[in-house]
């Protein structure tokens, strides 16, 4: 499982250079233009959302893989998750049709500070959700691997009990 923490890296890595190629155009060649077109906020969202999520898949197959999720990690993943999608209804509102300038034949996209202070709170937020997740999960993750450990050393294996029932109520019918 460890590949899947891996891909969580990749992911993590790829969104941060796509949100940096969104903010800062400039940096693979590209000329900049006045102000902040349809691309570069998608690119900003796309490469921030890849991020979160990359950061997501990281925390839950590097430290709580064999840990059920508890239900203020839920909430953490579902902060985050909502974060990102706030962002995108944000950023995209003037082209989705109900953002304050929107787009007809002689104007142009109009970027403002609104959608701007929305974007950087929606990203906070999700931020917070994937803080929520770390923490939330730390007690359970100190102590599982000690309770696995503890159960093998005992020689503790519940794997042979289920078994067994199983094939005791498949037997019975």
């Amino acid at each position: 499982m460890w590949r899947f923490a891996q891909v969580g890296i990749a992911l993590g890595a790829l969104g941060a250079m796509l949100c940096l190629m969104g903010l800062f155009p400039g940096v693979t060649g590209a000329t900049p233009t006045a102000g902040i077109g349809l691309v570069q906020v998608s690119m900003v969202l796309a490469g921030y959302s890849l991020l979160v999520i990359g950061a997501l898949i990281y925390l839950k197959f590097s430290f709580f893989l064999e840990v059920k999720a508890t239900l203020s990690q839920q909430i953490g993943t579902r902060l985050a998750l909502t974060g990102l999608l706030f962002a995108a209804l944000t950023g995209l509102a003037d082209i989705l049709g109900f953002g304050s300038h929107i787009r007809d034949d002689v104007s142009d996209l109009f970027f403002g500070q609104l959608q701007m202070i929305g974007i950087l709170a929606s990203f906070c937020l999700s931020s917070f959700g994937v803080l929520v997740y770390v923490l939330a999960g730390a007690h359970i993750a100190r102590h599982a691997p000690l309770e696995a450990l503890s159960d093998s050393i005992a020689g503790v294996d519940d794997t042979n009990e289920i078994l067994l029932d199983d094939i005791e109520y498949l037997t019975r019918r």
